[in-house]
């Protein structure tokens, strides 16, 4: 069975719209915020399927992944089952990776603005997907963001991507950030191709068992 289904999707929307109304929903009574706390504290250990909300160790995935097409929709940039992303919308075409998306309350730095470790977090993931699409996968080694002007809230923001340089299993890949035509962040990453063996020390199935031993619920 697909991990993305209609209801996880929509399950996931509606979470999205959960956190941007506790962070924004400044009128809501003490009454109001309890009732959704006590609400959401039962769905979420229904959910679990164990008795105690918080019992279940958090931050570790049982299911194997062997593809990216596993991982992108969980991704906390551009996963449309994942509640933590905005979502980015993104396509592949000449040669460059394209990203569009909004960013809310939950994304908040500076009042008005965008985080500056969200946009590191969203360049580290679309020149990662750019080298992907371009056939050549590989690991951050370092990241650089050079902030232009802050980045807003509620707006449609652009990314674009691509892979500049190729050097055996090294990668200098690029990018830049839009909001209204102007650029407000540029990003140069330099990407590392692991060979197969490391890959599967990271990845394979010996990964998947420390994985399913550290968190054994289904």
């Amino acid at each position: 069975m697909s991990f993305v289904t209609p209801a996880r999707v929509r399950l996931t929307e509606a979470v999205r719209h959960l956190i941007d109304a506790a962070l924004t929903a400044e009128d809501a009574t003490e009454a109001q915020l309890d009732a959704a706390a006590t609400d959401t504290e039962r769905l979420a250990t229904e959910l679990h399927g164990v008795g105690e909300l918080g019992t279940r160790p958090s931050g570790v995935r049982t299911r194997e992944e062997w593809s990216h097409d596993d991982y992108l929709p969980r991704s906390p940039l551009v996963g449309e089952v994942s509640p933590m992303a905005p979502p980015v919308e993104y396509e592949h075409r000449d040669g460059r990776l394209f990203g569009r998306g909004v960013f809310h309350a939950a994304y908040e730095g500076p009042p008005g603005y965008v985080h500056g470790g969200w946009i590191a977090l969203a360049f580290d993931e679309i020149l990662g997907m750019a080298n992907i699409a371009g056939g050549h996968p590989g690991m951050t080694g370092r990241l650089s963001i050079r902030y232009r002007r802050p980045t807003p809230l509620h707006t449609e923001l652009r990314f674009e991507a691509w892979t500049q340089q190729v050097d055996g299993r090294r990668l200098i890949t690029r990018g830049t950030l839009e909001a209204d035509g102007v650029v407000t962040a540029e990003a140069e990453g330099l990407f590392v191709v692991i060979d197969p063996e490391r890959a599967l020390e990271y990845f394979g199935q010996d990964a998947y068992e420390r994985r399913r031993l550290a968190d054994p619920l289904p």
